[in-house]
Parts: C-alpha cells; sequence; structure tokens
C-alpha cells in the first residue's frame, strides 16, 4: 500500500507542477488496489472456485466485447488489441492458477484446456500477441510443476521483463543496429516507434518531474498528427518516464518487483506462485509495448490474479514450505530424522 500510495502522491506533486490530469493514474492505483483486495478474500473463500470464475469472466468479456471500453479506434495495432491480449492473457494464468490448486485431475485437465481457450479466442479475434502470450503461459505453468524453488524462476521472470523494458527503450533512441531495428518496425510499425521516440525526448527534457500526466498527447508531434489518437505513446514504462519523470518509472518498476517478491514470500503452492508471476510478466511484456495498463479492466485484472495467488486459503492446501524450511526438512530426512511436529 506504501508503493501505491507513493504512485499515486507523485502523479499529483507532477500534476501540480506541470498542470496535468492525474485522474487516470488515480484510476489505475485504485482499481490494482481494489482488485488485489478483492483477490485476498476471494483466493482466501474459494481458492479454486474464484480463479477459474475470474478465467471464465476474462474470457467472456473479451469475446462479447472485443473493445473492451469506448473511446477513438486507432490504427492497429495501436488500438484496443492490447488490452484484449492483456484480457486474455490474465485468463489463461488464472485458469493455470486454478488447475494447480485443484486436487481433482479430471478438473485441471479441464482448467488447462481452459487457459487454452485464451489462445484460440486470441487467433478468432486476430490478435497474434494474444496467441503468443497465452501459449506461453500455459507452458511456463505446465513447467512449473517440475520446479521446487520459486526464488530463481522469479529472479528469471524479472529479468525476462528488465530486458523486454530495456529493449523498448533501445528502439526509441534507435541504439540498435539498422537490421534489428528495420524488422522491429516492420513489426510494431513507424507510427509506434516514433511514439515511443518522442517520449523518450521528453523524458530526457523533463528527467526529475516528465510534462504532466496525460500532456504526452498534447506535447507529442506524432500524436498530433493523427486524426484518431488516444494521447498516448503506448508503452508504460515510456509514458510513465515522459509524464512523471525517473521517480515515475523507478515507482512502477518497484510495482512489479514488490508482486514477485510478494509472490515469493506467498503461502500457496509453487505452482500456482509461478503461474501468476509468468502470466504477470507476460502482461509485463504487453504494457512495455502497447496501452494495455490504459484500461480499467486490465488493472483490476492483474490485481486479482496478484491477490488470488498470494491469499492465505482458509481450506487446506497441499503444504507449500518456504524454500529455507523445505531445505531443514530435507536435510533431516536425509540424515534419518523425523521432523518436528
Amino acid at each position: 500500500m506504501a508503493v501505491l500510495g507513493a504512485c499515486a502522491v507523485w502523479s499529483l506533486v507532477t500534476a501540480a507542477v506541470h498542470g496535468g490530469r492525474p485522474e487516470g493514474v488515480l484510476l489505475a492505483v485504485l482499481a490494482l488496489a481494489a482488485g488485489y483486495a478483492a483477490g485476498r478474500i476471494s483466493g482466501a473463500l474459494l481458492p479454486v472456485a474464484a480463479p477459474c470464475a475470474g478465467a471464465v469472466a476474462g474470457l467472456t468479456l473479451t469475446v462479447t466485447l472485443p473493445r473492451l471500453a469506448p473511446g477513438p479506434e486507432t490504427v492497429a495495432p495501436l488500438g484496443h488489441a492490447g488490452a484484449t491480449a492483456a484480457v486474455l492473457t490474465l485468463s489463461a494464468g488464472a485458469a493455470c492458477c486454478a488447475a494447480w490448486a485443484t486436487r481433482v485431475p479430471l478438473l485441471r485437465v479441464a482448467l488447462w484446456l481452459l487457459a487454452a481457450g485464451g489462445a484460440v479466442a486470441g487467433a478468432l479475434l486476430g490478435s497474434t500477441t494474444a496467441v503468443v502470450t497465452c501459449s506461453a503461459v500455459l507452458l511456463c505453468s505446465l513447467a512449473t510443476g517440475r520446479i521446487r524453488h520459486r526464488g530463481p524462476a522469479l529472479a528469471t521472470l524479472a529479468a525476462a521483463t528488465a530486458l523486454v523494458t530495456g529493449l523498448t527503450w533501445a528502439v526509441a533512441a534507435k541504439a540498435l543496429p539498422a537490421g534489428l531495428t528495420g524488422a522491429l518496425t516492420d513489426q510494431l510499425t513507424p507510427r509506434r516507434i516514433d511514439l515511443w521516440h518522442d517520449a523518450l525526448g521528453m523524458a530526457r527534457r523533463e528527467a526529475g518531474l516528465g510534462v504532466g500526466p496525460g500532456r504526452f498527447g498534447e506535447l507529442s508531434p506524432t500524436a498530433a498528427e493523427a486524426s484518431l489518437s488516444d494521447g498516448k505513446p503506448h508503452s508504460a514504462p515510456l509514458q510513465l518516464a515522459a509524464e512523471q519523470g525517473v521517480v515515475g518509472s523507478l515507482l512502477l518498476a518497484a510495482v512489479f518487483c514488490w508482486v514477485l517478491f510478494a509472490l515469493w514470500r506467498a503461502p500457496r503452492p509453487t505452482p500456482v506462485v509461478l503461474s501468476a508471476g509468468a502470466t504477470l510478466t507476460a502482461l509485463a511484456a504487453v504494457a512495455a509495448i502497447g496501452n494495455a495498463l490504459s484500461f480499467t479492466t486490465v488493472s483490476v485484472g492483474a490485481g486479482l490474479l496478484a491477490g488470488l495467488a498470494t491469499a492465505r486459503p482458509l481450506a487446506q492446501e497441499q503444504p507449500a514450505l518456504p524454500e529455507a524450511a523445505s531445505e531443514f526438512v530435507e536435510r533431516d530426512l536425509h540424515h534419518g530424522d523425523r521432523p518436528a511436529a
């Protein structure tokens, strides 16, 4: 709560200095906190049914309402495709968490099929990103059954997020080789690269406080030239750096690192924790190259999944000892001693 409170306060500070509009940031913070609280409560009461219901709700929402929110429809893939991919990814992650939480083999297989349904829905909606991220989440979740120690796995997820973010900054700064830059430009579209370049320029000019929340669309030449524009650079790290300076970027990183730390300390079984971690990492990658976090639905879903994966269920689950405790028990059993009750 301290980290989220700092995000809200800093958006108000930067808005007061430059006359920005902090309502979007405040709404995102509120949505994330509300989703996390709901996830902790529902995860404690219904550790299997709650993530299952969340997965079905997310899948149904994206199929029946692909745009997820009103607003101008910009040229693909800069429109609502990022939010669609994010919600489908969160749905797949929730289904995987429910699959590892249940002890019924048939239900576990059905929930994994539900997770695969996210990739199928992404293909039907024409979202290549959703197909890739949902498939990656499902494969990572299946692999977590063989992982005994969650610490190194979570560290790997953090490194993957840092790599994607660094690649985004390198593309915006045009610091990559020409061949690689050309290939990425073809995939990301030249307009998106121009938006990133504008955001990086603002971040360099106003590194301390940024240009103010919600002011990117006013100051970006690329956004001003578009007939239909949502006024965003379509990259969460670059948007925070441009509008709220270095401190805004550090606060965004602090939120993600805190989530990983909470997952590391969570009492849930390791496969549940790592499935949620892989899902949130995929979401971070989508947010680094799109505007997914601009949608309240995505913020609520991310908080809900984090809360479900860190909840302490009231019903008895399969034991998930911390790494140090499990190593202590294994050492005692190896020497022929029985662990204390």
